[in-house]
């Protein structure tokens, strides 16, 4: 197989509306994106990793303790907390050219460079069959909508949670796709996305104080066995 080229991309905003300063927080002794960001540089499949960042304190750092890692400014029109992900990645891929782009997030503390080494393997292992990859959380609970339908069981026949077809949830630690597909269709996913599962507790993501509080807590009890 011919060596493709990828590379990982972390946006990062330096403000954050419901949970002040996340992501240069302290957790777990370190600034909360300095983990995934190592966790990037331990995945010997990614060839360069990437912050787009507005953040001051990001770039600083990111400077001092990832010298290996190219900083991209944010342009002042896409620093709004409005403007769309996707015009914010349109903006990066234009800098800097790969066959593939992986993007994740500094709230995704808990993904490792394992989880991301088996994510790109498997990527390149379906491609072209499937154009793009993304991460998701197997569910095996009795989902309804808000009409009190049955979305992924019978209620009729009482099965055993473990016994109900899985529903996948999009997790947001992992996306694989290509310029093309960003600026053709506006998003991360392609035609033929790949659902690629990763294990539950790696998929903490931090959106509230709440999340925060979990996730730090589910990283000190097990980081040293994941």
């Amino acid at each position: 197989m011919d060596k493709y080229k990828m590379v990982a991309m972390v946006p990062m905003r330096h403000s954050s509306e419901r949970v002040k300063g996340k992501n240069y927080r302290d957790f777990a002794g370190k600034p909360l994106f300095h983990h995934i960001i190592e966790a990037l540089l331990g995945c010997k499949a990614i060839d360069k990793v990437i912050i787009d960042t507005d953040s001051p304190d990001i770039m600083e750092q990111t400077r001092k303790h990832f010298p290996d890692v190219l900083l991209l400014e944010r342009p002042e029109h896409l620093r709004d907390g409005a403007i769309p992900m996707n015009d914010v990645l349109l903006n990066i891929v234009r800098q800097v050219t790969s066959d593939f782009y992986l993007q994740t997030h500094s709230t995704n503390p808990i993904l490792t460079s394992q989880s991301l080494t088996n994510g790109i393997e498997k990527f390149l292992s379906v491609y072209p069959v499937y154009d793009s990859l993304f991460s998701v959380t197997r569910r095996q609970v009795r989902y309804w909508d808000q009409l009190a339908r049955p979305i992924n069981h019978n209620h009729n026949i009482l099965l055993r949670t473990q016994d109900l077809p899985p529903v996948f949830e999009e997790n947001s630690c992992m996306y694989i796709f290509t310029e093309e597909i960003l600026q053709r269709k506006h998003n991360r996913i392609g035609d033929r996305p790949f659902l690629f599962e990763i294990p539950e507790i790696e998929s903490q993501d931090i959106d509230i104080e709440l999340n925060f509080s979990v996730a730090e807590f589910l990283f000190k009890k097990t980081r040293s066995i994941l």
